[in-house]
Order: structure tokens, then C-alpha cells, then sequence
């Protein structure tokens, strides 16, 4: 089939819908991406992300210094959108008002999709649901969702209420329309299923298993090294509860942070490690592209995955931190959250879960690693075991079942 994959972030931030155009076009499908460029500093790592696709790519930038008319076109649309949807109630507002309150780009998107023929849609990411299902109906095609968090639930800025409110009439006006429904753990999947009776299929955020094993042998066992990343290091990611465990644990340690940091939030966490954790150094990695994010884990002992239980999309869902972490033969630390508890428990002596929040448990568990190399040494050959065995992209319960959900469309 002719397959339009469509996202509203950059390619080189979407790797769930980059291993899904991977995953098509390797099964004989004749693949298009449409995604957006809006972030300057990703922008670099889109261009790496394509030159190493056979499938096309379509890209709606918005930048506003790139693309002027689309950027200030889109923004009033946007905004006034937004004021009529409260105005109204995101509930009673008509789905076209709503759909452009949710998404800045959804008419540059709809338009990008369906700028050339497809056969089927299927496309996730926030800002593309309802675009997705506007473009597959204009070409009268099936399309599928993928809800990869649960987006009545994934908000904690000071809007949340409104944001939930306009994602739950999305959700409900496309999801009853789709040949199949995608999420990213079972507790999500649960939770839809709770909300509007349709059960999505888990599709895990796993990746491609390295064509080599993992070196396990640390090059200095008398420091602890512990790695994190995201695309945003900020607040509210469990970083300061980590620099105050590691100074309890008061053990030589290294925390590295990959990712790009808020203004001014590198300065405080460094601030903090002097005056709790002496024995520990805060180092700043940049932003990478998702291709090289295992190879970029190497060398590390521990990978940090503590997160807040709010929202609620927190507590459902499965970090694709943890599930990168132990294809590089990682030992994990992770939040003990409904969603990761059902994965990490696969894990064995390869994770330790600790209660969200609880720097005491935090520190026991770095303190019981730190003094216990051989331990430590058995806890990464664990995690890389079980990505072997279960926690991988080519897994037939991972890839396998994305390919076989849309053959079922093809048949």
C-alpha cells in the first residue's frame, strides 16, 4: 500500500513513528512521512534522521524566522481557536474549532497529507489526531491512531483542565472512525478502553536490537555513573530528588544529562550538587538523534528513569528511557509506576523500583549498587537479557504486530 505516516513533532523527536515507517517500508510498502519543523536546535538532527531513510518525507515548517506566513498564519489561527473553544466549552464547541485548538498546524497538516495519494493513514502524536482523520476522510481511505500517552491526561501546566477537556473531544470524535487503535503501554490502553470502549493494541516504545552485545566491564569501578535524557532537562523530571541521593549515598558518582536544558536549570542543579552532593559531578551532554541514543548509553552503569506520578499520563505510561537503557546493557533505576511495573518486572536484578518522590529509596538503591560491583555487573547483563529474550523492536509481539495490524487493513 501507499502509506502516509504523519506526526506533528520533527522527525528526529517522534522515534515511535520512525521505527513505524521503518517497520512499513521494510514489509513492501511504499512509505510517506509527514512531520513538522518548529524547534531550531532539532533541526540538525532531522536532516541526520532522513539521510538515513529510503522512505520520502514531507515537512510543514513553521519556524518563525523560516517560514513567516505559515508561523503568524497558524498562531491566530490557533489562538483564535482556542478563545472559541472556551468560549463555547471545548464539549459543546463544533469538532473543526476544537481540532484547530488542539493542534496549531492541523490544516498544514491535512493539507500535507493529503498533498499525494494514499491507500491508508496512520499517524499519532497530539497535534495529529484529528489530521489524521480529516485527511484519510478527504481521501476516502482507512486511517488508524496511534495514542502513544494518554492525552486527557498528560498535562500539569496551569491549562490542563481546558487541554483535557479538548483532547477527550478529539479522542472521541476519531477513535470510533479507525481500522485499529496503537498505544504504548497496557495501562494506557486500559484507561481508553475504560473512557470510550475501544481497547488499543500495545505497541511497546522498544527499539532495534544492536547487532552486538554491550560491554559490561566498567572502566573505573570506583565511580558510579549514572545517565539520563530527554529532549527537555528541567523540572519536575526527579533530578533534584537524584543529586539529593546521591550525596546521601555519598559514594564518587557522575550524573550525565543529555538533552536541552531550560534556562538557567543546568546553573541550579550544579549549585545543588555542591551544597549536597560533593562526591558527585553534574555533566551536560547535547541533544542527539534518536538513532544513536543506544550507542550514546555506552559505558554507563546505571540509567535513571524517576519520574512524577502527575499526571496521570506518568503513571501509565513506559519511559522509552528505560527501554533504551538496557539495549545498551544498563542497570535501571525507575519510578515504581503502574505502567513501567508490568514491563521493569521482566527485568529481574536488572531494575530496581523505587517509590515516586522517595529519596531515601533513591539513595538505597544507588548505595546498594555503588558497593556491590559484581552485583552491579550481573544487574546489566540482566537488563540486556532481557531486551534479548522480550524488550526489543523486531520482536514479533512488537514489530510484528504493528506489520500484522495493517496487513489485516491491506486485507
Amino acid at each position: 500500500m501507499r502509506v502516509t505516516i504523519v506526526t506533528a513533532g520533527h522527525l528526529s523527536t517522534c522515534p515511535r513513528m520512525l521505527k513505524a515507517a521503518d517497520t512499513l517500508h521494510k514489509d513492501g510498502h511504499a512509505v510517506r512521512v509527514v512531520a513538522t519543523r518548529h524547534e531550531p536546535w532539532a533541526v540538525e538532527a532531522d536532516v541526520d534522521v532522513a539521510s538515513r531513510r529510503h522512505w520520502v518525507a514531507t515537512v510543514v515548517d513553521y519556524r518563525r524566522g523560516d517560514a513567516p506566513l505559515t508561523y503568524w498564519r497558524s498562531g491566530i489561527r490557533y489562538r483564535g481557536a482556542r478563545a472559541a473553544a472556551e468560549a463555547l466549552g471545548p464539549a459543546k464547541a463544533p469538532f473543526p474549532i476544537a481540532a484547530r485548538a488542539f493542534s496549531r498546524v492541523h490544516d498544514e497538516l491535512v493539507t500535507a497529507a493529503t498533498s499525494q495519494p494514499a491507500d491508508f493513514i496512520y499517524g499519532g502524536t497530539t497535534g495529529a489526531l484529528a489530521a489524521v482523520a480529516e485527511a484519510a476522510t478527504r481521501l476516502k481511505v482507512p486511517y488508524a491512531i496511534d495514542l502513544e500517552d494518554l492525552h486527557h491526561g498528560e498535562s500539569s501546566e496551569a491549562d490542563a483542565g481546558f487541554v483535557h477537556s479538548l483532547a477527550g473531544r478529539v479522542e472521541e470524535a476519531v477513535l470510533p472512525g479507525a481500522a485499529f487503535v496503537t498505544t504504548s503501554s497496557d495501562a494506557i490502553g486500559a484507561e481508553y478502553e475504560r473512557r470510550y470502549g475501544v481497547r488499543p493494541e500495545t505497541v511497546h516504545n522498544t527499539f532495534p536490537l544492536p547487532e552486538d552485545p554491550p560491554s559490561f566491564r566498567r572502566a573505573d569501578s570506583s565511580i558510579l555513573k549514572v545517565y539520563w535524557f530527554s529532549q527537555t532537562i528541567g523540572h519536575g523530571r526527579g533530578l533534584e530528588e537524584a543529586i539529593d541521593a546521591l550525596g546521601l549515598a555519598d559514594t564518587p558518582s557522575e550524573l550525565s544529562l543529555r538533552g536541552r536544558a531550560q534556562p538557567g536549570y543546568l546553573e541550579e542543579l550544579t549549585r545543588r550538587a555542591t551544597s549536597r552532593a560533593p562526591r558527585l559531578r553534574v555533566l551536560h551532554l547535547p541533544p542527539a538523534p534518536p538513532d544513536s541514543m543506544i550507542d550514546l548509553a555506552h559505558g554507563y552503569d546505571i540509567g535513571l528513569a524517576t519520574e512524577p506520578s502527575e499526571p496521570l499520563n506518568r503513571r501509565l505510561c513506559v519511559s522509552n528511557k528505560i527501554l533504551t537503557y538496557i539495549l545498551a546493557g544498563l542497570a535501571v533505576i525507575s519510578s515504581d509506576l503502574p505502567g513501567v511495573r508490568v514491563v521493569a518486572r521482566d527485568f529481574g536484578e536488572g531494575a530496581e523500583l523505587v517509590p515516586a518522590g522517595d529519596v531515601a529509596a533513591l539513595t538505597d538503591a544507588f548505595r546498594h549498587w555503588a558497593a556491590d560491583p559484581s552485583g552491579l555487573e550481573r544487574a546489566k547483563r540482566a537488563a540486556w537479557c532481557a531486551a534479548v529474550r522480550r524488550w526489543r523492536w523486531d520482536h514479533p509481539l512488537e514489530s510484528g504486530r504493528l506489520r500484522d495490524l495493517v496487513r489485516g487493513v491491506q486485507a
